[in-house]
């Protein structure tokens, strides 16, 4: 299964405060601009601060037809499980 840690918070948090092993940094207000690339994974895992953003992204990416979505809410959480 090909997987992929999107994390939707600003460039800013992703590098100073850190980020999950092997994700990548979408931001919210930029996440319609990777739904293509992200139609190429079986699953797609959203992680942000709290799980707030990533719920928004959520709903974004459903509304384009994105439906295998996780949100695993604070980037400490990632699990691939």
């Amino acid at each position: 299964m090909k997987t992929v840690i999107v994390d939707v918070r600003t460039a800013d948090e992703f590098n100073l405060d850190g980020h999950a092993e092997g994700s990548v940094n979408y931001p919210l207000d930029k996440i319609e601009t990777y739904v293509d690339s992200l139609r190429e994974f079986d699953k797609v895992i959203l992680v942000c601060r709290s799980g707030n953003r990533a719920n928004i992204a959520r709903s974004i990416l459903l509304q384009s037809g994105i439906s295998n979505i996780e949100n695993q809410g604070a980037w400490q959480n990632v699990s691939l499980n």
